[in-house]
């Protein structure tokens, strides 16, 4: 999806299949193969004079995808919360009455050392 988006953000002007081609740091073949699938898809469109240009589906493939790697990056840092609140909650779980300590293990696991 990443080629995709880097295609289509190179055809929001007229452009030729070179400057696609190495805009986007693709082999020939890749280009190729990629370019047929976003006109297949309508996501880009040819003129008469071999000039290819991002389609109003073009577009709306990548307000949707920026909106996917959004919502991507929001989810990624509540799992990050939903961690460090997890650990948070069994260390108050270990140090009940001030007896265990929380020592970190090589992963991360908590173990339960009596103090005393």
């Amino acid at each position: 999806m990443e080629i995709v988006r880097d295609m289509l953000s190179i055809a929001s002007v007229r452009v030729k299949k070179t400057r696609i081609m190495y805009q986007a740091n693709l082999s020939y073949r890749l280009m190729e193969k990629y370019l047929s699938s976003l006109l297949d898809g309508g996501l880009v469109a040819c003129d008469d004079e071999s000039c290819y240009l991002i389609t109003r589906r073009g577009k709306e493939f990548l307000q949707m995808y920026e909106d996917y790697l959004e919502r991507r990056r929001r989810i990624g840092e509540e799992v990050q919360g939903a961690r460090k609140d997890k650990l948070l909650l069994e260390n108050m779980c270990l140090n009940n009455e001030g007896n265990s300590k929380r020592l970190a293990g090589k992963k991360g696991v908590l173990v339960d050392v009596e103090a005393k």
